[in-house]
């Protein structure tokens, strides 16, 4: 089995929601089942059913939350040299035809937020992007179309980028 980096904070977020759906939102979840179902008559009882939902919601993102943190490898970003693009880098990229820069940091798939500029490892940008060095051109297959970027600056953002 292969493991996938993640971040020390990105692995406290994962151990924290864990944690929470654990020892409180499902206990809380078991209640509201019991105290709808004494209201009687389940078959008509939408709170019961809202309920027993909840909690297979709940259930199925635990299994899923121990599943991911089987597999992830804890990584240091800081004690990683960055003159090449690699996992927890920021990279600042420059789209050549219309001059326009971007940032990116690459983070595990649990930490992933393109929003905020964390795409993960996985991602087409960032597999384009691994090894290379300030001053390459990547051309990243994007949906619907195909761009060209220079790597303007690599470098590790701290954590800064873990918030």
């Amino acid at each position: 089995m292969q493991k996938e980096p993640i971040s020390a904070y990105g692995y406290e977020k994962l151990t924290q929601e864990l944690n929470d759906l654990i020892t409180v939102q499902r206990p809380e979840t078991v209640k509201e089942i019991d105290i709808a179902r004494s209201h009687g008559d389940l078959k008509e009882n939408a709170e019961y059913h809202a309920a027993k939902e909840k909690l297979a919601f709940i259930e199925a993102r635990i299994a899923e939350l121990n599943d991911l943190a089987s597999k992830v490898q804890i990584v240091d970003p800081s004690k990683l040299k960055h003159d090449r693009v690699m996992f927890g880098s920021t990279v600042v990229l420059e789209e050549l035809d219309s001059g326009e820069e971007i940032e990116y940091t690459i983070v595990g798939a649990y930490e992933s937020n393109p929003e905020h500029g964390l795409i993960s490892f996985n991602s087409p940008m960032a597999r384009a992007l691994m090894g290379k060095e300030e001053g390459d051109e990547v051309t990243i297959k994007l949906p619907g179309k195909e761009e060209t970027f220079e790597i303007v600056k690599i470098y590790y953002k701290g954590s800064e980028s873990e918030k």
